[in-house]
């Protein structure tokens, strides 16, 4: 089981690797989103808020999320570490994430190109 501080650094992680990452924030400047990533098996909550193409993340929930993700604490932290892909937690069923189809295409297209397959 991960701690809130290990999901912490992974989106910290997760947060550097996409501002390095210049295309990316090219191609969602016009793509803003609150997202909510909550642990099911911890107590512990953080939100992503993707505004003008700039990523920042910090502690507790959003009150209207856009995308909300949904899984254990070691699924979290290995997801936005880039140790996993989201595709086979997604597919067995441990990953819910809630939104619109195209928002969680878009997010799992972000993770595709920060941390490859």
């Amino acid at each position: 089981m991960a701690t809130h501080q290990e999901i912490t650094e992974s989106l910290k992680a997760f947060t550097e690797g996409y501002s390095k990452n210049q295309r990316l924030k090219a191609m969602n400047r016009d793509w803003d989103r609150n997202v909510l990533v909550l642990a099911d098996d911890i107590e512990s909550a953080h939100t992503l808020v993707l505004k003008d193409g700039e990523l920042s993340f910090s502690e507790g929930k959003t009150v209207d999320p856009d995308l909300t993700v949904i899984s254990n604490s070691d699924t979290l932290a290995d997801m936005f570490f880039g140790d996993i892909t989201p595709t086979e937690p997604y597919m067995n069923g441990t990953l819910r994430i809630i939104g619109s189809e195209d928002d969680i295409l878009r997010l799992d297209f972000i993770s595709l190109l920060i941390w490859g397959e």
